[in-house]
């Protein structure tokens, strides 16, 4: 990202700008609010993850599978636990509810973690 100097930052607010410290220089750049507006710039979905599951809650698990399955992952591996409620929503997770457009299948790997295929173009 360029680092803005003071040319830049006078040409955005006019010519009568000379600041005299960092200090001032700080605060321009803040009311400017420059960092909202220098897009940013995203990086790809990685194709695979693991998302663990224990020691979340169940809101916390869901918005973490929710974030997965519109980021255009391919796959991941999901660990619930072996008992518990977190492997028992996620199953229900998987076949009825809104990520279930999102996901092509999903199969135990062990007794308490799963792998999940999504689609690759969002739904």
């Amino acid at each position: 990202m360029k680092q803005l100097n003071d040319v830049d930052i006078a040409n955005m607010i006019g010519e009568g700008f000379r600041p005299d410290n960092n200090e001032t220089k700080k605060l321009v750049r803040k009311s400017l609010h420059l960092s909202t507006r220098i897009p940013k710039i995203k990086s790809p979905a990685p194709e695979h993850v693991t998302l663990d599951f224990h020691q979340h809650t169940e809101e916390e698990a869901w918005n973490m599978l929710i974030q997965v399955a519109e980021s255009k992952t391919r796959s991941a591996t999901v660990i619930t636990g072996a008992s518990g409620i977190l492997k028992q929503k996620f199953q229900q997770w998987m076949t009825e509810s809104i990520i279930t457009p999102y996901v092509i299948s999903f199969e135990p790997l062990n007794n308490g973690s799963f792998k999940v295929l999504f689609r690759k173009k969002s739904v």
